[in-house]
């Protein structure tokens, strides 16, 4: 009697789980495109992008200047790869940076000085004298 036989399982799928074929479909290496750029020549793309006169310019256009120039790194669409691949795909134009917005404060001196509909906006002054008077006492003195 076969050691298969004694566990109760067949021949077949002992010798198929024991050596099992490559997988046919499954994730395959990236192809090599002939016309995709090497790593030294992507950085010499991303040197030009990032030169002082070009800083401020949008891929397109140091594609153009280059141009008139007679130089031809890549497409321009490969540029803006380039500069995705380096984490600087956004705005590369300097950005203004502004204060932080300070809230208004509505001020009242005096009665009717002021209007809101917010109560919570407006800040009364309190005079000492007023602070120290407990509630319960004004209302005794007003009855």
């Amino acid at each position: 009697m076969s050691a298969c036989a004694l566990v109760g399982r067949s021949r077949a799928t002992h010798h198929r789980q024991a050596s099992p074929k490559p997988r046919m479909h499954g994730p395959w290496p990236k192809a090599q495109h002939p016309a995709e750029l090497s790593t030294a020549e992507r950085a010499q793309v991303l040197e030009v992008l990032n030169r002082g006169d070009y800083a401020n310019l949008s891929p397109t256009q140091v594609y153009v200047r280059e141009l008139d120039e007679g130089r031809y790194w890549c497409s321009q669409r490969t540029m803006y790869r380039v500069l995705a691949d380096a984490k600087m795909g956004g705005e590369r134009r300097r950005q203004a940076t502004h204060p932080p917005r300070k809230i208004p404060e509505l001020m009242a001196t005096k009665p009717c000085e002021v209007w809101s509909c917010y109560a919570e906006v407006l800040v009364m002054p309190t005079p000492p004298s007023a602070a120290r008077v407990p509630m319960v006492a004004e209302a005794k003195l007003s009855a």
